[in-house]
């Protein structure tokens, strides 16, 4: 299991003393991170949350919050207004305010991507210290390869620098993406680059999609290089599209023990079932995240009833 890591250098004791903390509780003391990523509403407006295989409680924002509640997250991103109107309900859950998105209208064809800070961190301040809410930290979605990369890593760097002067995790989404980058999005070498380039910043944590391989599969091995690129940054991969449970346990099983990752960030393979089920995926996902149990184990936690 990972080793609990020391705070950044440049904060002051107490901030040290509290990044040290909301380390330690995101992290379950395992120095493993179990992020339910919910800023989809904002990055795929509705598509994620209706239709198809969706489960109908999905429709309504507080199934996300629901959810949270009761699985055994680290913590849970959403973007602070949507965090706001339903936190109240919610104050015992670890929360990460997500300060940038984007919608996903307009096309890399048409546009390369930019995602710019939405709050400022002077209104994180406000909103940590009068919420009563449990903040632990920040996140912000750079997308490497953008002719608008320059502003993307200005702000990023500037936010986890106050992040950790306020004692907060500083986790960055990092996406590689643009007309420069084309089809090579997920690229395992571009891919250890932007792994690396989160270091650079200062990022605690850095959340990659999973690097594939020449057929176009999920291939652990290929994450090495991003892990090693990212040193003391810990590297934890998106879930993607929901997909079949035991097939994602497997996978997150290869990341963590061959690619060397530390952990996940996922959001639709969660939502999108109803509640009960999506509590116990979360469950399945804990045992292996935190607890550093196998794949049969924690598939078992899927149907505790069967």
């Amino acid at each position: 299991m990972p080793k609990i890591t020391q705070a950044p250098l440049g904060m002051s004791a107490e901030s040290a003393r509290r990044w040290t903390e909301n380390y330690r509780l995101t992290t379950q003391d395992s120095g493993r991170l179990f992020l339910m990523a919910g800023d989809q509403k904002v990055e795929h407006l509705n598509d994620d949350f209706i239709g198809g295989h969706v489960a109908t409680d999905d429709s309504d924002p507080e199934h996300l919050f629901r959810i949270a509640s009761e699985a055994p997250v680290g913590c849970f991103a959403a973007q602070m207004g949507l965090i706001a109107r339903y936190g109240m309900d919610y104050r015992d859950t670890p929360y990460l305010l997500k300060l940038n998105s984007k919608t996903h209208l307009i096309k890399t064809a048409q546009r390369d991507p930019i995602s710019l800070q939405w709050q400022s961190m002077a209104q994180v301040h406000d909103f940590v210290r009068h919420s009563g809410l449990r903040v632990v930290g920040v996140g912000y979605t750079i997308y490497p390869g953008s002719e608008f990369e320059p502003t993307m890593l200005s702000e990023a760097a500037r936010i986890i620098q106050d992040a950790h002067a306020m004692g907060l995790l500083a986790v960055i989404w990092a996406y590689p993406r643009g007309k420069a980058v084309g089809e090579r999005e997920q690229d395992p070498h571009l891919i250890a680059g932007a792994a690396g380039l989160a270091a650079c910043l200062g990022a605690d944590f850095v959340k990659i999609n999973p690097p594939l391989n020449a057929a176009g599969a999920m291939d652990g091995t290929l994450l090495g290089e991003a892990v090693a690129a990212a040193g003391r940054t810990q590297v934890v991969c998106a879930g993607g599209s929901e997909t079949d449970a035991p097939e994602f346990l497997q996978r997150l099983y290869e990341q963590i023990h061959v690619g060397g990752t530390q952990g996940c960030a996922t959001g639709r393979n969660v939502h999108q079932r109803s509640q009960p089920d999506a509590v116990n995926f979360c469950k399945a996902i804990h045992a292996i995240v935190v607890h550093n149990q196998g794949v049969d184990e924690a598939v078992k936690l899927l149907n505790p009833n069967a």
